[in-house]
């Protein structure tokens, strides 16, 4: 057997393994994004963030029949099954792309979709509604307080309502002797949550495009080795074409 076929059908073979683990991963990596930016949607209006993650699990799941197509056209060197193989790869390839630029688009606009809204939620606190709930979980997950640092507290309803305090979950961890007053510095975390929460979700969604260039690499191998087999296949002596 030809060595360019061997090595293109042991690439071919491989890239379909890859299909069924790359669809979990992808299904993994979608849906941390989802429970990444639920875990803080209060805080974002733009919902069309979450386009990227819907399109790499609904690539993910898709892959997992793509491999089991892919492995069995490969070995069987099925000319109309290497097409189809290609087609797929093809559009899996311009998917991947795609959520590669919604990728970018959208991480330029966490910024100013984080400085828009944060302040209206921040603003809303009183202590049991469901903006409370979402800013006493930002505030206690990012060890952080107020938007840009804990004085913006100073700003808000709650403050005069309650004393002259910022909320406990912007104590440091579970200490008890704090109680929310500014003359008790050492045990209130000051740095602001807004440049923690851009970062957060900027680290989750570079994680996400580094892992999409990955996988949108090998598919283009793939495709290279689709061609090699097919053009291969096409020349040996007595090769008869579907159509024929």
């Amino acid at each position: 057997m030809d060595c360019g076929i061997i090595t293109s059908k042991t690439v071919l073979l491989l890239l379909s393994l890859i299909f069924w683990a790359a669809g979990g991963a992808l299904v993994y990596v979608g849906s941390y994004i989802i429970q990444s930016y639920n875990s803080f949607g209060t805080f974002l209006e733009d919902k069309y963030t979450l386009i990227p993650a819907a399109i790499i699990i609904a690539v993910g799941i898709v892959m997992f029949v793509f491999g089991t197509v892919g492995c069995c056209a490969t070995l069987r060197e099925s000319t109309m099954g290497l097409s189809c193989f290609l087609m797929i790869i093809l559009a899996i390839f311009a998917a991947e792309v795609a959520a590669l630029v919604f990728g970018f688009i959208y991480q330029g606009r966490i910024r100013g979709d984080l400085e828009k809204s944060m302040s209206i939620v921040f603003q809303k606190y009183d202590g049991s509604n469901a903006e409370t709930r979402a800013v006493d979980y930002l505030q206690s997950q990012l060890q952080c307080c107020g938007v840009q640092n804990y004085l913006n507290w100073t700003t808000t309803p709650w403050f005069s309502q309650s004393n002259n305090t910022v909320p406990l979950s912007c104590c440091k961890g579970n200490n008890t002797q704090c109680t929310g007053k500014l003359d008790q510095l050492d045990l209130i975390n000051t740095p602001g949550c807004e440049v923690k929460l851009e970062q957060l979700l900027q680290d989750v969604m570079s994680y996400a495009m580094l892992v999409i260039l990955g996988f949108a690499i090998i598919k283009f191998f793939g495709m290279l080795s689709v061609c090699v087999i097919t053009c291969k296949s096409a020349s040996r002596p007595g090769y008869q074409p579907l159509y024929a």
